[in-house]
């Protein structure tokens, strides 16, 4: 009798047990996409302050493209180190402290009285900046297993394409609606990034063993089998592993591709629609429908890696990115008096352009395991960042060599840059295979 009543209370606990785990599980993840959800606001925002910036400290546009261009390298070479410390010292900790120094330094930008104030403070928001998605990934990649990282990834990419909303409507809110100068911009969006980077600290653990529980299973993770990363390894060894494996590097030149996509699409597409033509027109709403497109791309390729692609990346990376190069295409086409269906097709390059983004982030613990989640994303990041530096000034110049039959420049010739940045992507994500 003693044995047959000892059963079910075992599983009893056993199934308490993984309820509570499981809670624990989504209380993370939404905690991660709390905090990256705010990230945005600390250098997503730099466009809407150019124009203020300009007046009052008499700047030119190339010399703050130089500014802009400091946060982006920097971003990019932070991600070398910082994804390597979010494995060594812990996501928990790095993301938070990312947080508050950004929340910091874009204080110190609004201060600026002109070039070499804002340059140096805002390169360095690059780097604090660059504490954030990397260490985030490890944290992600050590509450879940491999079978749901499409999902779970989905969701953090999805808080990022949000924050992007966040940024530009808040830009908005302190110029237009509380009619203040540009360097506000600077200071009241980021004070939630303040309270993001806290909250985080607060409530997240880097590991499951940390809160008390076991480590989830996660039979197909590389570290799995001998000869694969162990806590003793160190940064060299880390990060000859990771830039030595064939299939992660065409992953990351595959995402270098998108993000040239990516970033024609967000720093280009006002300067192509919020001309004067446009802004009777709802052109303010068209610069907001984008990232909200990209936000949910990212969302739903997630959830279709994991349940209709049994875990695999690539189909749905080159199935995206097929699917942004046609939509850019026909973007290239649509007159700008044809404002509904503009903004139509725009919200479907920017689903099919930021889509596969969770995907290529679940390939770094998937190809290299759980303990590299963080290197790999760095270097991942890296690439992503690095191209997309590459390709903005490219667009730039093509932009400003094209002109139409009343001599202004043809910016609709972005489309065309986009699509064959997505098709590049497409064509080699397809030789990533897990």
């Amino acid at each position: 009798m003693n044995s047959s009543g000892t059963l079910p209370q075992t599983q009893s606990r056993s199934l308490l047990a993984r309820q509570s785990f499981r809670t624990a599980q989504w209380t993370v993840l939404r905690a991660t996409m709390f905090c990256y959800f705010f990230y945005y606001t600390g250098r997503h925002a730099f466009g809407f302050a150019i124009p203020g910036i300009e007046e009052e400290l008499g700047l030119s546009k190339a010399t703050l493209g130089w500014v802009s261009a400091a946060l982006l390298w920097c971003y990019a070479l932070g991600q070398i180190p910082n994804g390597y410390l979010g494995d060594r010292v812990g996501g928990r900790i790095m993301m938070s402290t990312g947080a508050v120094l950004s929340c910091g330094l874009n204080w110190i930008v609004s201060l600026a009285n002109g070039f070499w104030g804002l340059l140096v403070p805002w390169g360095m928001n690059g780097l604090a900046q660059s504490m954030g998605w990397a260490p985030g990934s490890r944290v992600l990649s050590n509450w879940w297993p491999s079978n749901e990282r499409g999902r779970t990834y989905g969701w953090y990419v999805f808080a990022a394409g949000m924050g992007t909303v966040l940024a530009f409507v808040t830009s908005i809110l302190v110029l237009e609606v509380l009619d203040l100068n540009w360097r506000w911009i600077f200071r009241l969006p980021v004070l939630l990034l303040l309270v993001g980077g806290v909250t985080y600290y607060l409530i997240v653990r880097d590991r499951p063993e940390q809160a008390g529980f076991e480590p989830h299973s996660d039979s197909d993770a590389p570290e799995s089998k001998p000869g694969n990363a162990d806590e003793n390894e160190n940064a060299w060894e880390s990060y000859r592993e990771v830039l030595s494996h064939g299939r992660f590097l065409v992953a990351s030149w595959a995402i270098g591709f998108q993000s040239i996509a990516r970033y024609g699409l967000l720093i280009w597409v006002p300067v192509h629609f919020l001309g004067s033509d446009w802004k009777q027109e709802g052109g303010s709403w068209i610069s907001v429908a984008l990232p909200v497109g990209m936000a949910l791309g990212a969302l739903t390729s997630g959830w279709l890696s994991d349940r209709m692609f049994g875990s695999r990346r690539a189909p749905v990376i080159a199935l995206f990115m097929a699917l942004a190069a046609a939509f850019s295409v026909a973007m290239y086409f649509i007159p700008k008096e044809q404002v509904t269906l503009g903004l139509i097709v725009l919200f479907l390059c920017g689903f099919f352009v930021y889509g596969p983004q969770s995907a290529f982030w679940a390939l770094c613990p998937d190809l290299l395991g759980v303990k590299r989640t963080g290197t790999g994303t760095g270097i991942m990041n890296f690439h992503a960042y690095f191209f997309a530096g590459l390709g903005e000034p490219f667009i730039g110049w093509m932009i400003d060599s094209s002109e139409s039959l009343d001599g202004r420049p043809q910016t609709e010739i972005i489309f065309l840059v986009v699509a064959v940045a997505c098709m590049a992507s497409a064509s080699i994500s397809l030789f990533i295979k897990r």
